[in-house]
């Protein structure tokens, strides 16, 4: 996947969207969810500001659900979609958007804090099992990830 995010890292949403779209069914699923999980891993305003930023962003969110998918894994399905539908109606209730959120956000409102906060520790107790899921994914189809030249 390094050659991949090498050729999308800052680059135009259009760029990024060709290069994820070239890329074979399991290879998309994993850049869609490493898209999302490396970048939300570290802490629970990482967890919020890159959720909601990936919610911003067409296509993006619905990638990263069609990766879960793809492994199969309904845990952290249900995870992101609560983590959607709640912060959603956060920001319904104050008149904002996706695009509004900032790491900074949980610092300055309690009730986002701990509703962050929750969800993220979620979301750390089912990442390892998700990571088991591709692991396994890969061991049993090489073929799609790894290129072996002699």
């Amino acid at each position: 996947m390094e050659p991949t995010f090498m050729l999308i890292r800052g680059k135009s949403p259009a760029l990024k969207a060709a290069a994820i779209s070239a890329l074979g069914e399991g290879q998309r699923a994993l850049c869609m969810f490493r898209i999302m999980y490396d970048h939300s891993y570290k802490s629970a305003a990482e967890y919020y500001a890159w959720i909601s930023y990936l919610l911003d962003q067409p296509g993006y969110w619905s990638g990263v659900l069609e990766g879960v998918r793809f492994f199969a894994d309904t845990a952290m399905l249900e995870l992101l979609e609560q983590t959607r539908e709640r912060l959603a109606a956060r920001n319904v209730s104050l008149g904002v958007g996706w695009g509004d959120a900032g790491l900074m956000d949980i610092g300055a409102d309690e009730k986002l804090l701990e509703m962050v906060t929750g969800l993220y520790v979620h979301f750390q107790q089912i990442a390892p099992h998700s990571l088991s899921l591709i692991a396994d994914y890969i061991r049993a189809h090489p073929e799609e990830f790894v290129e072996i030249s002699g």
